[in-house]
């Protein structure tokens, strides 16, 4: 019997146990010299330019962004429905209200046209998701909020490395967040880091994840407890050293399955995008759910359904609102394993059980 071949796997080695157990000799467990560090590195990694702060969490990355942009009550943030809910939360949480609008059907991210027919005289800003590890259309989202005197934010939750026109995203917005949960392109098991456009900006999320301190006992803002730990902070180190050559083989399996999948549509990439895949995601136009169902229990392939119920459809958001191509994306989206433990036998098999199902209309 085959070997189940999950959709996503972390990829924790000795180097990050050592340097886990490093930290824990030293006795510097909380916020401390680790923490810096991977900031710095972070940074010019990936080629951001800008200063990075590193938080416990990507939706705290995404709720300090915010609240260091000036967001608040009164205020909207259009953002993507078609995503995971810590978008929208995290703009419920800073008191703003979350506008939700279409996506492209090609990338998955929000649809330029959509975003500017959706600004009122209370949009304050523009968060685009690059969804899957996609980029978004930065080009014409940048126009649009230039134009319209708004400020452009980035969920890159999902896009470690990836790039639009050679610039990375995460160099766009006047913030953008990385999360670091271990099902990521990289992880620090857990967390995240914010790439802050200018140095106000990154003082004010060190504030806000710092209880409002920048000195001990001089708190300037109503603030929380977002730290990240050095522990945390020395796996996130050791996984930079590694995350390039995942990324090439999480490009080089997207590769085999794009050139050898029938039956279903696979994900196209933007002529000056570079796609960094954190999902291989397909589109399954004729009962997704039962494609899902027979890989599962009749090849042992794992796939995942992201996102099935769409943020504007969510109890806390209930937004009546006409997203066509969302709703047909939560229909139809499977994302299929393209993660870096995958081996070329794990892909042919892939290959198999989709072309046989897809042609036999599982």
């Amino acid at each position: 019997m085959n070997d189940f071949i999950p959709p996503a796997k972390p990829l924790i080695g000795d180097e990050e146990i050592e340097a886990v157990a490093r930290v824990m000799r030293s006795g510097m467990l909380a916020q401390g010299p680790e923490v810096a560090a991977f900031e710095q590195e972070f940074s010019t990694h990936f080629g951001l330019g800008r200063a990075c702060v590193a938080v416990n969490s990507g939706t705290s990355g995404l709720h300090l962004g915010l609240l260091a942009a000036g967001v608040g009550p009164g205020m909207e943030v259009i953002v993507p429905s078609f995503t995971f809910a810590a978008t929208a939360n995290s703009v419920a949480l800073t008191g703003a209200t979350p506008i939700f609008a279409d996506i492209d059907p090609d990338s998955f991210c929000l649809d330029p046209a959509a975003v500017e027919a959706a600004i009122t005289e209370r949009t304050v800003g523009v968060m685009p998701v690059h969804l899957y590890g996609h980029p978004a259309n930065m080009t014409a989202l940048q126009a649009i909020c230039t134009a319209r005197g708004i400020r452009l934010f980035e969920d890159a939750a999902q896009a470690h490395g990836a790039s639009l026109g050679g610039t990375p995203v995460g160099a766009f917005g006047t913030f953008a967040m990385f999360s670091l949960y271990p099902t990521k392109n990289m992880t620090s098991g857990e967390g995240g880091m914010v790439s802050c456009a200018d140095d106000e900006i990154a003082r004010r999320v060190k504030l806000y994840r710092n209880q409002g301190m920048e000195r001990q006992y001089h708190n300037e803002v109503v603030g929380l407890n977002n730290r990240m730990t050095d522990i945390h902070a020395a796996i996130g180190r050791v996984q930079l050293t590694k995350v390039d050559a995942w990324t090439r083989r999480r490009q080089e399996n997207a590769a085999f399955l794009s050139a050898n999948l029938t039956g279903v549509t696979p994900p196209p990439v933007a002529a000056d995008a570079v796609h960094v895949y954190h999902q291989y995601t397909v589109r399954v136009p004729q009962d997704r759910d039962g494609l899902a169902t027979a890989l599962r229990e009749e090849y042992a392939v794992g796939s995942g359904q992201f996102y099935p119920v769409p943020n504007h459809r969510l109890k806390p958001f209930q937004a009546d609102v006409d997203l066509p191509e969302t709703e047909r994306a939560a229909r139809e989206c499977l994302s299929l394993p393209v993660h870096p433990s995958l081996s070329q036998g794990d892909l042919e098999r892939i290959v198999t059980a989709v072309n046989a199902l897809a042609k036999a209309g599982a």
